[in-house]
């Protein structure tokens, strides 16, 4: 372990060796390409990994057994020529190893057997195959197995030794604006990663700064004072809070803020007064929703949270179904015409929102990042479905 940080301090000003995580360093790009889009995806990135920092293969399954599934065939084409092409310009590759299956999880953590097993073969994976790094995604953990995942992070670093090891880990609100409006419950400070050990045991810390819905009633209470519609993927003045939470027991210098280039569909009631319900139908890649849009002939307008947004009717609810129907240009004229004809008729009525971030509300994330003074940022996704200006946006950002 002494050595390890030795090796850190003598190549403090190297990009590519772990522990150099000085102020003065570049500020980091970094994404996920998904196993289920690894021919777009790498085809995607190919041209623009002089504007990254690294590159996540988002490829492995932990397996019941303990073993990794490899979903994307790193070891055939287009992967091949990718990941030669990134060493050539001297971008990380560092695959993710996730699952989201709590009970998995829980066998595999609490067993000494098991665990060290888990480390020695994350530690063989990643030597026998060159990468830079593993990126560790166990989601859906039991807050009892907070200690032993700590314990597994602690042991896969120490077996590491200089190869990087990456933590993505979900959001954290402060309780006052989760719950805001309610009592807090006893066991709400009760979590399944411990912040510290995280911060001691992982090189770089992404968290998941995306799919927030209604988890932060403190904005979502605010926007309904105003009877706004309110569904984010991830709006920045949450993203801040998140990060100015979180990084009292995590470094800044190694924090990377998730920024989404997807976004959601929602099926949303109105009611009286401007009370509206939420329901997530699906999420999309951007060009989903631009020819929705011209479909309907409406015009995306920007949030208030800096997302792209629109409301409408599907075609297939006529007027006999629908209060709402006829052709609107306006964004959110379906809202109005709902909002309207609820609170009138005393009653309630459907529509569908879309929203989702563009190559701006990106531009806005990377801005909030520099800003906040954190490591920089990890992009979830590269599929060559985002909005293509994100490339642009991207120029020049890694400094």
């Amino acid at each position: 372990m002494y050595m390890r940080y030795i090796y850190g301090f003598l190549c403090a000003l190297v990009f590519l060796t772990p522990g150099a995580a000085s102020a003065a360093t570049i500020f980091e790009v970094t994404g996920w390409i998904p196993y289920w889009r690894s021919a777009t995806g790498t085809a995607d990135v190919m041209p623009n990994l002089s504007k990254l920092t690294e590159v996540n293969p988002f490829i492995y399954t932990l397996k019941s057994d303990g073993t990794f599934l490899d979903n994307g065939s790193m070891d055939q084409e287009p992967w091949i020529s990718f990941i030669a092409a990134a060493k050539a310009q001297k971008v990380r590759v560092i695959p993710t190893i996730m699952t989201s299956n709590s009970q998995l999880l829980h066998d595999i953590l609490s067993n000494t057997k098991k665990r060290i097993a888990l480390e020695d073969r994350i530690t063989a994976l990643v030597k026998q195959n060159n990468f830079d790094g593993i990126d560790i995604d166990f989601e859906g953990k039991r807050a009892a197995d907070k200690d032993y995942f700590s314990t597994f992070l602690k042991g896969l670093y120490q077996r590491m030794g200089k190869k990087w090891v990456m933590c993505t880990i979900e959001s954290r609100t402060p309780l006052a604006d989760r719950y805001y409006g309610t009592d807090i419950p006893a066991d709400a400070s009760i979590f399944a990663n411990d912040l510290k050990e995280i911060n001691k045991y992982c090189d770089r810390v992404r968290i998941m700064a995306y799919d927030q819905q209604d988890v932060d009633q403190a904005l979502a209470r605010q926007a309904a004072s105003s009877s706004q519609l309110y569904g984010p993927v991830g709006d920045p003045a949450w993203v801040e809070k998140v990060v100015n939470l979180m990084s009292k027991d995590i470094k800044k210098s190694k924090i990377l803020i998730g920024i989404p280039t997807y976004g959601y569909e929602y099926s949303v009631t109105a009611y009286a007064n401007n009370e509206y319900v939420y329901d997530i139908l699906w999420t999309f890649n951007p060009g989903y929703a631009s020819s929705t849009a011209s479909q309907y002939g409406i015009v995306p307008q920007r949030a208030p949270w800096g997302e792209m947004a629109f409301t409408y009717l599907p075609s297939q609810y006529s007027a006999t179904t629908s209060p709402v129907s006829g052709s609107f240009i306006h964004a959110l004229a379906t809202v109005a015409v709902a909002s309207t004809f609820a609170t009138t008729n005393n009653s309630h009525t459907d529509f569908r929102y879309i929203v989702w971030p563009d190559a701006q509300a990106i531009a806005d994330k990377i801005a909030l990042a520099k800003r906040l003074g954190v490591r920089g940022v990890a992009i979830f996704k590269f599929d060559g479905g985002e909005d293509p200006n994100m490339w642009n946006v991207l120029n020049g950002v890694k400094k």
